[in-house]
């Protein structure tokens, strides 16, 4: 059973910067894929950046290339989203998950991840 805890939300002004963190416990294969996802207020869930943990590849929604940054510590079993150059409209609860099928990973749709974490706030303002 794989648990996911995010941590490292919070306030920031556009144009600043948050890191995000998400602890996994449980087994997390290399043949994994996992992923941040965000949700805001009256929207659906949409997914930001995923990683094939056992190969490093990253994708990325085209609304944060260039911007945020998805990353991995296996030896921690952490990963992290970095995130600069905040916008207004990047306001939402970030939550990370996983599946169990790196294969894949350039799909983010939500439904295909079967463990999330709690979910983490983050609030740009302009």
């Amino acid at each position: 059973q794989v648990q996911l805890v995010e941590s490292g939300g919070g306030s920031v002004q556009a144009g600043g910067s948050l890191r995000l963190s998400c602890a996994a416990s449980g087994y997390i294969y290399s043949s994994y894929c996992m992923g941040w996802f965000r949700q805001a207020p009256g929207k659906e869930r949409e997914g930001v950046a995923t990683i094939y943990t056992g190969l490093g590849v990253t994708y990325y929604a085209d609304s944060v290339k260039g911007r945020f940054t998805i990353s991995q510590d296996n030896a921690k079993s952490t990963l992290y989203l970095q995130m600069n150059s905040l916008k207004p409209e990047d306001t939402a609860m970030y939550s990370c998950a996983a599946k169990p099928n790196g294969a894949s990973c350039h799909n983010m749709r939500p439904a295909d991840f079967g463990y999330w974490g709690q979910g983490t706030q983050v609030t740009v303002s302009s």
